[in-house]
């Protein structure tokens, strides 16, 4: 099982790699909005250019996540080759493995960026276990992430699979706050954000960073906005395979 999902990881990060714009891209957007939203107006204040920072790699997670999965997922579903390697003995785990793993690679990619920025640029701080923890609840926020674009990808094929995460990209990361620093977007943002899936995971990364109090709620939406993504990720690609091999 291990083996098998390290050599799907190792064709499906060699076929991402063979593009080169396909890596750029990733790392783009979450780069780019650190250098023009965060650098040149709170990078000389340590507190805000720390959640600013926190907010990116939010940003980041959600993009990659959304994108790789969603689009990716639906691409391979219009290739001769997907059906053929869901219907070989191992089964289909070793295969999903490997996409996740070939997704938690391309996170990072998007995230070094980001940090170096950060690093270099800015006077945000974090003691080492804060860096720890942040690490951890990167893993932890990417699940929702992962599990909305498996739905979007086994759900749509790949034009509208695009189109959909497209649409849902700007709302979520504007309807969370992850374009403004705690408690400075507009009020109806800040009403709305704790119960979107992004407004979430940007609370816990700005709790995990710094001294933001945990919030209970927001948590709790969170885990209902997980648990929906994952019933979602499972009809979408049982209904995927009815379709296709029943």
């Amino acid at each position: 099982m291990t083996a098998l999902a390290l050599i799907h990881a190792r064709f499906q990060i060699t076929e991402i790699f063979r593009i080169p714009i396909a890596v750029v891209g990733s790392a783009f957007w979450p780069a780019a909005s650190m250098l023009a939203f965060v650098v040149p107006f709170v990078g000389d204040e340590p507190v805000y250019a720390t959640y600013a920072t926190a907010s990116m790699i939010t940003f980041a997670v959600m993009n990659t996540n959304l994108f790789q999965y969603g689009i990716g997922v639906s691409e391979d579903r219009a290739q001769p080759w997907d059906p053929y390697v869901r219907t070989l003995p191992a089964g289909t785990a070793p295969r999903f493995a490997g996409r996740i793993l070939t997704g938690l690679l391309m996170m990072a990619v998007s995230l070094i960026p980001v940090a170096l920025i950060a690093a270099l640029f800015t006077e945000a701080t974090v003691t080492p276990a804060a860096f720890l923890l942040a690490v951890a609840v990167c893993a932890v926020i990417s699940i929702p992430f992962i599990l909305m674009g498996l739905s979007i990808g086994y759900a749509l094929p790949s034009k509208a699979a695009l189109v959909v995460a497209q649409i849902l990209f700007l709302p979520l990361a504007f309807g969370g706050g992850l374009m403004t620093p705690p408690g400075g977007a507009p009020g109806f943002v800040e009403d709305l954000a704790p119960y979107l899936p992004t407004g979430g995971a940007v609370r816990l990364m700005w709790a995990a960073v710094g001294d933001f109090p945990f919030d209970t709620a927001s948590m709790l939406a969170l885990v209902a906005w997980t648990t929906l993504f994952g019933a979602l990720a499972i009809w979408s690609y049982r209904r995927d395979e009815g379709r296709r091999f029943g």
